[in-house]
């Protein structure tokens, strides 16, 4: 049997692509390992001896508001792409799999959603909550994420084809309701494309820094982007900070690979048949 050969340019244009998304990793866990006289006197790539010292000294600044910073951002990031994913799965299934009037309607606003900047939402957002009087709450940056006009679209592809029309009127002949239909029968058949929209919203709200910027004035609900943008501000007058940082900047990174490796293993396409068989 002859196996076509790998083509040469598909494959060079892969590595390069990885080597644009990895080095500004490695250039931060490099300059991460640096002390403040390091930094500005070895190489680039060149490791240095400092970065134990550098996580202290984050740890030990303004008594530790960089770990309030991140704990800020689990809660932002994690509730905001749990509450989300579900209010999408929920939406798609309605959407893939009844028929009402104006579901046509419905679906191309959300289409039309898509094409819309959350930059251009930012402000208007603001102005709501102020009126309200939520602005510099907890609410006024975790609410906005919830609806997500592009995950109710991959949710409604993914039960178009994820969940039987037959298995949900084999359901409905036997006396099944529809909540149960939908807990029991298309969630479970949907988790990977949940999991898809649970890690997209997540690493988007979890990198958000416009709107959190916008709505919080209390640095101790700040999520890390704006926390580390503040250290970033007040660096120009201590060049010290610049190590915290980078540093702060490298810790971030790591619940992020800890997610993806955690949950990779629920992003699976063969559920349906795991779930017919049972």
């Amino acid at each position: 049997m002859n196996r076509r050969p790998v083509g040469v340019l598909p494959t060079g244009l892969l590595v390069l692509g990885a080597i644009y998304c990895l080095l500004p990793v490695s250039w931060v866990l490099i300059s991460a390992s640096k002390s403040p006289g390091e930094l500005f006197t070895l190489g680039t790539l060149t490791p240095g001896t400092g970065l134990v010292e550098n996580v202290r000294e984050l740890n030990a600044y303004r008594d530790g508001v960089f770990w309030r910073w991140m704990l800020n951002s689990v809660g932002y990031a994690g509730g905001g792409a749990l509450l989300s994913t579900l209010v999408s799965a929920v939406s798609g299934f309605a959407l893939a799999k009844y028929r009402f009037p104006g579901r046509n309607l419905i679906f191309n606003v959300l289409i039309g959603g898509i094409l819309v900047p959350s930059v251009v939402l930012a402000v208007p957002q603001y102005l709501l909550f102020s009126t309200i009087g939520m602005a510099d709450t907890y609410w006024a940056v975790l609410l906005p994420q919830i609806l997500h006009p592009y995950s109710i679209y991959l949710a409604r592809v993914y039960a178009s084809a994820a969940v039987p029309d037959s298995l949900l009127e084999a359901g409905r002949i036997d006396g099944a309701s529809e909540g149960r239909l939908l807990g029991r029968v298309a969630l479970p058949l949907m988790v990977p494309g949940m999991v898809t929209i649970f890690l997209f919203q997540f690493v988007a709200i979890w990198n958000n820094f416009l709107l959190p910027f916008l709505m919080l004035g209390d640095d101790g609900k700040f999520p890390l982007t704006v926390g580390l943008y503040t250290l970033l501000a007040a660096g120009a007058n201590q060049p010290s900070l610049y190590n915290l940082i980078i540093t702060g900047a490298l810790l971030a990174i790591v619940p992020l690979i800890a997610l993806f490796l955690t949950m990779q293993r629920y992003w699976r396409t063969d559920l349906s048949g795991g779930a017919l068989k049972g």
